[in-house]
């Protein structure tokens, strides 16, 4: 994540204390008394606002995951995570997407966390290059996170659908 001539001091680029700072705000903001509808939808227009602030072909691809993440997985909660859209079940971060921009990286990417139920034996991506979101892309992501939310039940049905064709 960053190039090394951006380094400070303490061994962090400035893309990285950045982050550090969104996610510090980010908690802050979590712990303050609403009700949770309130919280939620707070935490959707915060998601929508930094997807608004983002360069072009950034904010595109991320609308697009945004609406293809919640059409297929409906359960996932918006949320900002390190400034970044992610998407949460039960509060726990699932999926997220980072921009190129924010981090100075020729693509964005598409990430799962350790909750996600991505397992195909011993070894599977957790995280995605995105250049652009086409409609293959956006086939492939619904599929990705419909798995990822999946019952154990359900899981192997699910892998089968994300597999690329």
């Amino acid at each position: 994540m960053g190039s090394s001539r951006n380094r400070t001091h303490e061994g962090f680029t400035t893309e990285e204390r950045a982050a550090m700072k969104d996610r510090a705000t980010e908690l802050k903001a979590a712990g303050r008394g609403s009700s949770r509808a309130a919280k939620a939808a707070q935490a959707e227009q915060d998601v929508v606002a930094k997807i608004a602030e983002m360069q072009r072909a950034d904010r595109v691809m991320a609308e697009r995951v945004h609406a293809v993440v919640k059409a297929n997985a409906p359960v996932l909660e918006p949320k900002l995570w390190y400034g970044m859209p992610a998407y949460a079940l039960d509060g726990k971060v699932v999926c997220f997407f980072q921009s190129a921009e924010k981090f100075k990286a020729r693509y964005a990417t598409l990430g799962f966390s350790d909750l996600a139920r991505l397992d195909d034996g011993p070894m599977w991506a957790a995280g995605f290059a995105l250049t652009d979101v086409t409609a293959e892309v956006e086939a492939r992501i619904g599929a990705l996170v419909e798995q990822a939310v999946a019952p154990a039940g359900n899981r192997e049905a699910s892998a089968a659908a994300a597999e690329p064709a």
